[in-house]
């Protein structure tokens, strides 16, 4: 049987590694579909996506405000943190950014959005993700985003919280903090978009059922964390919303990105649709 290539593109990360385990590992029947992964850094995802290249992408919602006419959201693989997200460090105890330059991870992360929510004025400098931590220990800038494993290793580094943008999100707004979504080319038509949504689907479903398997199987995207970390770290972006949005999920990419409308950091209304 010819089977049909699916191309899906996601982070290099423990969480999306551990989401995707059983897809990449063919550890559920996918019929004629044979996925084939493409693994690269969050903000090259983005630009990739922008670009029309894959059928199926992780890509963070920030960027999605660009995408609707390409890509619908699949209904499952979303990464939320309710009451913790991206998080500013600084070599030093500040209080504010004031006219600091903040080194993030790029130009369309949830994370610059979710910034830019928090201080309009803010300076940024976009550097790859994994650089920000030591180009702020160097002092290079005074500030620095940081996504990923960076949220759980800053304090050992010897640097200083200036805010946590998920607690403060949940604070204005009661609402988990959508970071990144995986997204759907539409011209594959209805029939196929929904089947591709619910293999992705399973695949959440048999990691969160197999977490131990599935755990040992991310170790290896885990940058250094040790497991008891990366169990942390997987835990906090796949849970009960990354398995289905749900009613609260699908209000928290609304008011995101209707926010991020209000305060013009996106040109027009995201009008969402989930497959």
């Amino acid at each position: 049987m010819k089977k049909t290539d699916i191309h899906v593109a996601h982070s290099p990360d423990s969480d999306d590694a551990f989401m995707f385990y059983a897809l990449a590992t063919r550890k559920i029947d996918t019929g004629d579909l044979n996925y084939v992964h493409q693994l690269s850094d969050i903000e090259t995802l983005n630009k990739k996506a922008l670009e029309g290249e894959y059928e199926v992408s992780a890509v963070s919602f920030h960027a999605y405000a660009y995408l609707t006419d390409k890509y619908a959201l699949l209904s499952s693989g979303a990464s939320m943190g309710r009451n913790y997200g991206p998080i500013v460090v600084a070599k030093k105890p500040i209080r504010t950014l004031g006219d600091r330059v903040v080194a993030v991870p790029g130009a369309l992360t949830t994370a610059l959005l979710a910034l830019r929510l928090f201080e309009p004025n803010v300076k940024y400098k976009v550097v790859p993700f994994d650089r920000i931590l030591e180009d702020v220990q160097k002092g290079k800038y005074e500030a620095g985003l940081l996504i990923h494993e960076g949220q759980l290793t800053y304090r050992e580094d010897g640097l200083y919280k200036v805010v946590d943008l998920g607690e403060w999100w949940q604070e204005e707004t009661k609402l988990p903090l959508p970071l990144g979504g995986n997204i759907i080319k539409r011209d594959l038509g209805t029939r196929m978009m929904k089947r591709v949504s619910q293999d992705i689907k399973r695949s959440i479903q048999y990691a969160l059922d197999h977490r131990e398997e599935a755990l040992d199987y991310s170790l290896q995207f885990a940058r250094g964390l040790d497991a008891q970390r990366a169990d942390r770290f997987v835990g906090m972006y796949v849970n009960e919303l990354t398995l289905d949005y749900g009613a609260e999920g699908k209000q928290a990419v609304r008011h995101l990105l209707s926010e991020a409308y209000r305060h013009k950091i996106i040109p027009n209304k995201v009008k969402l649709e989930f497959v």
